[in-house]
This record gives structure tokens, C-alpha cells and sequence, in this order.
């Protein structure tokens, strides 16, 4: 407590992110935007102890007492993982009687048309632990069939005797009429109360079956694991002395608070599996606005895969995206992976092609530059080999880079090929920037953007070292590279929104429907969604908004657009047929003035803004003078600098080729490029400029 001639006590919030290799951390003070970032291993057995270790050793080294401490978010793979490696609980499933092959049959989608030696895509359940329950409600809400409630809780013991650790249940039109799958989860949950039960139409209630019930399987198999990892974790920081909310990040861009009920476990269970790469876009977002850019493209570079998202304005979101094997409907920030990465390994296929990735030497044993007992040639060891990092200062100084090994991991490869090291290393670095210009490039057309007028926005640890290569193939003139790239979604954790989404299946068309089921429908989920924020610990958070929307197609169509509508606009079939036509005229074209529309599913989305100074500017101290360095570039040598990140003042104005070193991330700006570090700490790299611009 401070008395009358006190000053108040400093606040601080805190943004981590837990990733396969490291947990990152970035404490930032709460008024003047001061962040002070690092880094610890994680541990895959235990990742909350990585994060306590990391907050714990954080705060000791900048002297910040934990009760400062006023906000706490992080983003994780943990659930990702889990589902991944499909190391969750073991799940049965309860369907509807004359069901028991949905998911095997799926979509009936091959995930690969033209291979006649593709393999199926297995379920996340095996079949022998699906049950069938007699009961059947009709398309219209009529009951075909009884709930029989003592063959469900018969099918469910025989799944329990057998081994099963986690039950979910999906019932046929539950998205629509939900009293037999509401029913039935109420009767699991009695019988079994240390059992997850995962109703499907309770977690999302929308009409696709397939998807709706994957939502439920994928819920009941994370959903244990994810609560004893938070269960720990919150726990340990409180033992730490954080008094503070504390919040995770979710799939759709936003976060929500700790909450280990039912509910809101198996709700995070779903709603949380992309977390990492959603708060990395967030960040991206937040930065690149305040450094006035509206269009941009995210190159998220690990050592894995490369994650892309396309941004015109706000980040983009998708109901359709895909977890390996598994879809995803509910809303997630639109993420594209290309696996080519640092670790990514370098081969020739059965035609003598060179090829990178998609397989990754991984952090174990890793790159050979690495010296963990990797000998395959990687993306990474030909960056070594062109002279594209800093061996030097690598890490700042934590890895020790093997040039010499680097070069010996390619020269297999090299003799083969009939090149010299140094050029094999050229070609891998242009085969993997060819292969990321050729999966970007449908995705833009898809998008309709031209990526002339979009700026490239880069982090992770190896995507500054590839980004202004791949801007120049994409004929993208402006590079921008955040002032902390390798712990950009640690503090995208801190830059979210608290963000809800709901949805309710309509399946009607606009001939037909009812304007007042629109305005109860839109009316319904608000309520929901208010109630849900009155959960949150929104204490630093903005007001909530509503944004009211929904799926429509034209009657006969398979495929939605999202039409919102606007605050001041009624909630009206009216209101529909014209904000539609006007999206169809956008989307296709086409114009659909007058035509017969299907109204899918009413949807709302809330927001709350997070409350965030940005980032104070990375001081520099005496410039110290740059080193010499030599670079291949198209299997060319060439004289080149090497630079420190923290040795470029604000208005610094750098040639290319240079290498620009920081502890978290290396800088390449290849010849005739410039790079500028501007006044919130961002490197603003010129694909374009000379000598002397």
C-alpha cells in the first residue's frame, strides 16, 4: 500500500508463448511500452514448468516484484500437439443408431486425387469404440425415435469397461434440436462425473455432422490433458506470487480467461489448438498498423514450417481450416503452412530434382551447423555456408554455429549435382524461396490480391533471414521486420482482443423466413455472448462490440458467404438478399439482385480490445563499427558487413549485403537492398533501393 508521498508501484503484463524447441517470454511495463523479452527450453513432458521457470527468471532479472504483475496470457501447441500426435485420452463415441461409420466416411475427400497409393485418413476414434443409441429426431424436430436411455448408459459402461477414457456424443439434427444429445450428455456426466463428456451440438451446434462431431471428439481427447497442464500451471504461478488474471489464447485471435468448469475446459479444448500462430498474426497486425501498413503478408519462419496469413485490413478468419488430418469449423485466424523451413532437409528426388523439405531434422539432432549430431544438409546450413548468419553471433552467442560441418552436410549433395558447396547452397536457398512463391501465389489469386501493393511482415527465428528473397520473387517491394521477430507471438499474446464466437443453424431461405426467428436468433447468441464476457476478467479490456453475421448461398448452392450486418442495419430477410447481393457482386462478379437465397447459420462474434502501449524502440548504444563478411548470393562471392540489431539507432540507414544480428532472429539484406530501423523498433527493409538512395 503506498502512502501519501508514494509514487505507484511500476505494472507489468506478461505475454508467453510455448513452442516445440522454446518458451518465449516478453514482459512489458504496462505505461511506457519498456519490453524486455527471452527465452527458455521447453520441456515437452512438463510445459508448464517452462513457462514458470521462464516468468520466474524473467521477472528476477529485471527486478519485478510478482504482484506488479497485472496481466498474464499465453498461447501454446500443448492441445495441438496432443491431437498431432494423437497422445490424448482415448475417446468413444455414441451416434445416433444406423451411424457408426461417420467418421470414417466423412466428406468422402481424398487428400490426394491423382495418388493410388494415398493413405486413408484414419479417425481420431477407432471403430470398435463407436456405440450406437437408439433415438432419432427428424429434420423438422418430430421424434422418430425415444432417447433409449438405458442402452446409452449400457453402451457407455461397455466403453468404460473397455478402456475408453473420455466419451463424446452426436446425435443426428442435435445442431437444430439438441433435448436427446443434451439429454443423454446429462445422463454420462451422472453416471460418470471423472469422465469428459462432450456433447457435440453443446460445444458448436452447426448443421455440417461430420465436422460438428469431430468438434466433440477432438474436445473429449484434449480436454483432460489440457486441464491438468492448466490445472498445474495456474497453480504454479500462484505459488509464484501472480495474483493477476490470467488468460490463454484461442484459434479465432483472441483470448479468454483460465477456467477449469466443464464448459469452458472443453470449449478451450477446441477453441485453443491454433493459439500460436493465431497470436503471432495478431502481433503482426498490431505492429504493422502502427507503422501504417493495412496490407500485408505474415511469414511466420521456424524451424519446421513456414505459417502465412493473408491481411487486408483485419486479420483474416476462416470456418473452414484443417488440423492435420482433422477439419476445423470453428472460427480460426485464416493460417497457411508451407513446409519449408529452417530445419527443412535438402534431397534429391527419384528424378535427381532438388528438393527441401517438407521432413525437418528438428531441434534434435537439428541442423549439422548446429553440432547436436545432425549430418543432413538443411535450409539452415546453407544459410551458413552462403554467409547469411553471423557464426559469431548466433543466438546472441547461445549457439555456437559449425561452419565446417555446415559444409560438410552439403557437399554430398554438391558433388552429385556437379556444383561446388557454395552453389548447391545457393540452389537450396532458391529452390525453398521457389517453393513458397509457388504455394503463396494460388493463395493470393484465390484471395484476389495483388502482392505489389502488400508488405511483407517477418518473424520467427529464421523468417528475417529468408523474407527479403522471397519479396523480391513476389515482386513485393517492402519487407518489415517487428523489433522482436523471434518472440512476436509471445506478445501477440499480450496485443489480442478477448473475442467470443457463436453460431446457430438457421437452414432456411428467404422466402420463408421468418423476420423475427432473425432477430430472436441474432438476439439469442448476443445474450450468450454478454453472458460468456461477464465471465471473462476483462478489467483491461475495452467495452464489448457485437458483430452480427451469417452464412448465405443461393438456394441450390453449396458454398456460404459470410454477410454481415451492419449495427444500423434491421435484422431482416431484406437486409439479407441486398447485403448479399452486394458481396456475391464483390466475390463473383455476378449479380444475384432478386434471387432465391439459403440462409445457413446466424453467427456473432464479440470483441472486447485489449489495452496495450506499443512497444517502446530498442535503445542503442555507441555504435560499434561494422565487421567484415563475405556472402554467396547465386553461387557469387561477394564483400558484405555484419551488423548487431542493438548497434542501429533509430533513422539508421544500411546497404545490402549485409547480415544484422540479434539474440532472437539474424537480418539478410541482400545486394541493392537497404535496411532502416525506424521509430518503434522495426527494421523496414527496401528490396529495391541502390547504393546511395
Amino acid at each position: 500500500m503506498t502512502g501519501p508521498n508514494d509514487s505507484p508501484r511500476p505494472r507489468y503484463r506478461l505475454g508467453v508463448d510455448v513452442g516445440g524447441t522454446f518458451t518465449d517470454i516478453v514482459l512489458t511495463h504496462a505505461e511506457d511500452g519498456t519490453v524486455y523479452t527471452g527465452k527458455v527450453p521447453s520441456d515437452a513432458a512438463r510445459p508448464a514448468s517452462a513457462v514458470v521457470d521462464g516468468v520466474a527468471g524473467s521477472l528476477a532479472r529485471h527486478g519485478v516484484a510478482p504482484e506488479d504483475v497485472e496481466h498474464f496470457a499465453h498461447g501454446q501447441t500443448f492441445a495441438l500437439n496432443t491431437v498431432l500426435q494423437r497422445a490424448g485420452a482415448r475417446t468413444g463415441l455414441l451416434v445416433t443408431s444406423g451411424f457408426p461409420d461417420l467418421l470414417e466416411i466423412g466428406r468422402l475427400r481424398l487428400r490426394d486425387p491423382i495418388d493410388f497409393f494415398a493413405a486413408p485418413q484414419r479417425p481420431l476414434v477407432e471403430r470398435a469404440d463407436v456405440r450406437e443409441v437408439g433415438e432419432r429426431l427428424r429434420a423438422d424436430g418430430t421424434v422418430e425415435r425415444p432417447l433409449d436411455e438405458a442402452g446409452l448408459l449400457a453402451a457407455a459402461d461397455s466403453l468404460v469397461a473397455d478402456g475408453v477414457q473420455a466419451l463424446a456424443v452426436s446425435f443426428v439434427h442435435a445442431h437444430a434440436y439438441p433435448e436427446h444429445e443434451r439429454r443423454a450428455v446429462g445422463l454420462l456426466r451422472a453416471a460418470y462425473p471423472g469422465l469428459v463428456v462432450a456433447g457435440a451440438a453443446e460445444l458448436w451446434p452447426e448443421e455440417k455432422e461430420y465436422e460438428r462431431t469431430t468438434v466433440a471428439v477432438l474436445a473429449a481427447h484434449v480436454a483432460a490433458q489440457l486441464a491438468g497442464y492448466l490445472g498445474e500451471l495456474s497453480t504454479r504461478l500462484r505459488a509464484l506470487g501472480l495474483r493477476c488474471p490470467l488468460h490463454i489464447t484461442k484459434s479465432n485471435g483472441g483470448v479468454m480467461s483460465l477456467d477449469t468448469g466443464t464448459t469452458e475446459i472443453l470449449r478451450a479444448a477446441v477453441e485453443t489448438l491454433l493459439s500460436g500462430p493465431a497470436a503471432g498474426v495478431a502481433g503482426a497486425v498490431r505492429l504493422a498498423r502502427a507503422a501504417g501498413v493495412d496490407r500485408l503478408i505474415t511469414m511466420d519462419m521456424g524451424g519446421t514450417s513456414v505459417d502465412t496469413a493473408l491481411v487486408e485490413g483485419d486479420i483474416p478468419y476462416s470456418t473452414d481450416s484443417a488440423l492435420g488430418d482433422f477439419p476445423l469449423i470453428i472460427p480460426s485466424v485464416e493460417v497457411s503452412s508451407i513446409g519449408a523451413a529452417g530445419g527443412s532437409v535438402a534431397r534429391l528426388d527419384a528424378s535427381g530434382v532438388l528438393k527441401v523439405g517438407p521432413r525437418s531434422a528438428g531441434a534434435v539432432p537439428g541442423p549439422a551447423a548446429y553440432g547436436r549430431g545432425g549430418t543432413e544438409p538443411t535450409l539452415t546450413d546453407a544459410y551458413v555456408v552462403c554467409g547469411y548468419l553471423d557464426p559469431e553471433d548466433f543466438a546472441g552467442g547461445a549457439v555456437t554455429l559449425d561452419t565446417a560441418a555446415a559444409h560438410a552436410s552439403l557437399r554430398p549433395l554438391a558433388e552429385t549435382l556437379g556444383l561446388t558447396v557454395e552453389q548447391a547452397a545457393a540452389a537450396t536457398i532458391d529452390v525453398a524461396t521457389a517453393m513458397m512463391h509457388a504455394q503463396l501465389v494460388p493463395l493470393l489469386a484465390r484471395r484476389g490480391i495483388d502482392a505489389t501493393g502488400s508488405r511483407l511482415v517477418a518473424y520467427g527465428g529464421a523468417g528475417p533471414v529468408h523474407a527479403a528473397l522471397l519479396a523480391r520473387s513476389l515482386n513485393i517491394r517492402h519487407v518489415l521486420v517487428p523489433w522482436s521477430p523471434g518472440t512476436l507471438c509471445a506478445f501477440g499474446a499480450l496485443a489480442t482482443d478477448l473475442r467470443q464466437d457463436l453460431v446457430t443453424s438457421v437452414g432456411e431461405t428467404t422466402a420463408t423466413l421468418d423476420d423475427g426467428r432473425l432477430e430472436r436468433g441474432w438476439k439469442d447468441l448476443s445474450e450468450q455472448a454478454l453472458a460468456w464476457y461477464a465471465r471473462q476478467s476483462s478489467a483491461l479490456y475495452g467495452p464489448p462490440r457485437l458483430r452480427r453475421w451469417a452464412d448465405v448461398q443461393l438456394l441450390g448452392q453449396s458454398f456460404t458467404l459470410p454477410v454481415v450486418l451492419p449495427d444500423d442495419w434491421p435484422p431482416t430477410a431484406d437486409s439479407l438478399r441486398t447485403l448479399f447481393a452486394d458481396a456475391y457482386r464483390v466475390a463473383y462478379g455476378v449479380d444475384a439482385t432478386g434471387s432465391e437465397l439459403d440462409v445457413r447459420n446466424l453467427r456473432v462474434t464479440l470483441t472486447a480490445p485489449a489495452d496495450l502501449p506499443l512497444p517502446a524502440a530498442v535503445a542503442a548504444g555507441s555504435p560499434r563499427p561494422p565487421r567484415a563478411h563475405t556472402v554467396h548470393e547465386s553461387g557469387e562471392r561477394r564483400r558484405a558487413l555484419r551488423r548487431r540489431r542493438a548497434d542501429l539507432p533509430t533513422d539508421t540507414v544500411v546497404h545490402g549485403p549485409v547480415v544484422i544480428s540479434a539474440p532472437d532472429t539474424t537480418v539478410y539484406v541482400p545486394t541493392g537492398a537497404t535496411a532502416r530501423a525506424d521509430s518503434l523498433g522495426n527494421l523496414l527493409i527496401d528490396v529495391e533501393a541502390k547504393e546511395g538512395s
